[in-house]
This record gives C-alpha cells, sequence and structure tokens, in this order.
C-alpha cells in the first residue's frame, strides 16, 4: 500500500513537471475541450513561471504567517502572556472572518496592484490555523515532561526551546499543512489584482469562454495542493518519529 501511495505522488509529481516544462505535448488531450480554433494550451504567458510564481506567493505567506502566528501562541501561552489570548485570537480570526477577496479590496489602495496585496491576504487568511494548533500543542505538553524539566534547573527559555517547542512541533506542523494547502488554491484570486499565478490561466478562460484554460489552471493548482499535503504529511511523521526517539 505505502509503495502504491509513493508511486502515485512520483507519477503525479512527473505528471506536473512535464506539462508545465513541456505544455505543448498535452495539447492533444485539451483539444477536445476548445470551440471555434481556440489554442488548447494556455498561450498568453509561460506556464512554468506562473506556477512558480504562485508557489513562491503561497510559501512566502506561509512563511510569514508561522512566524507571527507561533510567536502569538508563545507569548499567549506564557504566564505573562495570557491576558493578550482573547485579543490575539480576535485579531487572527479577522483573517477567517474577512474573504480574501475583500482583503484585496481593502489593501489595494494603499499597497497597489501586484504581489503585494495577495501576500497581505494570504498572511491574514493562514494565521488562524497556525495561532490554534501552536496554543493547543503548548498548552498540552505532559506535566510530566515539565515537572522534569524543572528538576534539571532548566530556565523558562531552555524549557520552552529544548522541551516543548519540539513536542509542540508535529502540531504545529499540521497547522502549517492547512494552511499552506488553503492558501495554494486561495492565491488563484491574486491574478484579479495583477499578481502572477496560476489564476491568470483560469481568469482567461474565464473571459475566453476557454474550458481547457480553466482546467489547466484548476488541474496544476490541485495537484501542487496535493503535493504539497503529501510533502507536509511526510515532514510531520518524521518529525513525530524524532521527538518518540527523544
Amino acid at each position: 500500500m505505502m509503495r502504491t501511495a509513493t508511486l502515485l505522488r512520483l507519477l503525479a509529481l512527473a505528471l506536473l513537471v512535464s506539462f508545465l516544462i513541456v505544455p505543448q505535448k498535452f495539447a492533444p488531450v485539451f483539444a477536445p475541450l476548445t470551440q471555434y480554433g481556440a489554442p488548447p494550451i494556455y498561450d498568453q504567458g509561460n506556464l512554468l513561471g506562473l506556477a512558480i510564481a504562485h508557489l513562491g506567493t503561497v510559501l512566502l505567506a506561509a512563511a510569514l504567517s508561522t512566524v507571527v502566528a507561533v510567536g502569538l501562541g508563545i507569548l499567549v501561552t506564557r504566564p505573562a502572556g495570557r491576558e493578550f489570548l482573547p485579543l490575539s485570537r480576535t485579531l487572527v480570526n479577522i483573517g477567517q472572518t474577512f474573504p480574501p477577496v475583500a482583503v484585496l479590496a481593502v489593501t489595494v489602495p494603499l499597497v497597489g496592484f501586484g504581489e503585494k496585496p495577495t501576500l497581505i491576504a494570504l498572511f491574514a487568511y493562514g494565521l488562524l490555523p497556525i495561532f490554534e494548533n501552536t496554543i493547543v500543542a503548548l498548552q498540552t505538553t505532559p506535566k510530566a515532561v515539565m515537572e522534569a524539566a524543572n528538576g534539571m534547573g532548566m530556565s523558562a527559555g531552555q524549557r520552552l526551546v529544548s522541551v516543548e517547542l519540539p513536542l509542540a512541533m508535529p502540531l504545529i506542523l499540521e497547522g502549517i499543512r492547512l494552511s499552506l494547502v488553503i492558501n495554494v488554491g486561495t492565491a488563484t484570486i491574486g491574478s484579479t489584482v495583477a499578481a502572477k499565478g496560476l489564476g491568470e490561466v483560469i481568469i482567461a478562460g474565464l473571459l475566453s469562454n476557454n474550458t481547457a484554460f480553466v482546467l489547466q489552471g484548476g488541474l496544476v493548482t490541485a495537484l501542487m495542493a496535493v503535493l504539497l499535503y503529501d510533502a507536509m504529511v511526510g515532514l510531520e511523521r518524521r518529525v513525530c518519529r524524532a521527538v518518540q526517539v527523544e
């Protein structure tokens, strides 16, 4: 079963890379979806470049969300910062309450068109799962482990770095995984404000009534999300094994 799953992942990765590098080879597959001689493969930009730009925006937003969400999670689980938990939770939830399209509408007048408003929208949208998972992970550290760390004379900072965060890492990574997968799809809306990404392919298909373009943008986005999900699951398993060994 594991070998079959691995083979399917490798096949999906090979298919994705092949399509992005030599998309014209797949023209016969998409040709039946076109009408009136429309091109079967997106030809208004480089698909590989758009996919890389799309992924880069998502990863940068995830990195920023992780730093802020984990930092806030650590702060509100310390004795000195517990009073800020309600406020922090409210602020983080705003990112999920406001649709990304609304965030784009607000940020474009402030920072202009392009990648910046998309980055802000994805950053805000990705905070909640990482923040909540960080809090749960840090609050559920086994008391016996904490008592052992105290018995060894560890300071609060040493306990956090050497004990709490390593034990919390699998759950934190799960939050990052959810944030990443959600934002891979959400990032397509960035093309409405001139950000480079796969949404450009989908929008071009909708405007020209070319189903082939829409399907190409959707399939590439979906494959990227699935492969990222699997990669994060593999990383979580490795971290879990490392924590158990220690």
